[in-house]
């Protein structure tokens, strides 16, 4: 059984544990024993440095003064991995990614061209 401390009693409790069995303090997400709930620590938010807030895509109900949260992403360190990350410099796999995520305006475009094709072919 691997063990951690409780962040408020420092008492030992299992890595699993939802709750601290000393203190009762919420140590997991509740009934997700694998998902860690990260606290702030003093008087900061989680918010103030969480990349969800950064780009405005978290839904949590007490942004921005969420003092815990199970979706926290430190937002340096999110920074920090993206920068480790290897530029792709393969033609061929950045072509097949941007076909990817235009695939609807290419669709657009291409029926467009259809349509003057016809159009030309008419007159």
């Amino acid at each position: 059984m691997a063990t951690t401390s409780c962040p408020r009693c420092q008492q030992p409790v299992d890595s699993q544990a939802i709750s601290c069995p000393f203190c009762r303090t919420t140590l997991k997400a509740y009934g997700h024993p694998g998902i860690p709930l990260h606290r702030a620590k003093g008087k900061e938010y989680l918010c103030d440095s969480c990349t969800y807030h950064a780009d405005n895509s978290c839904n949590f109900p007490q942004r921005p003064y969420a003092k815990d949260c199970t979706l926290y992403e430190n937002l340096e360190q999110s920074k920090l991995e993206r920068e480790k990350q290897p530029y792709s410099s393969n033609f061929g796999i950045n072509v097949k990614s941007w076909v990817n995520r235009n695939q609807t305006w290419l669709l657009l475009l291409g029926l467009l061209f259809v349509c003057f094709l016809i159009a030309m072919s008419l007159s």
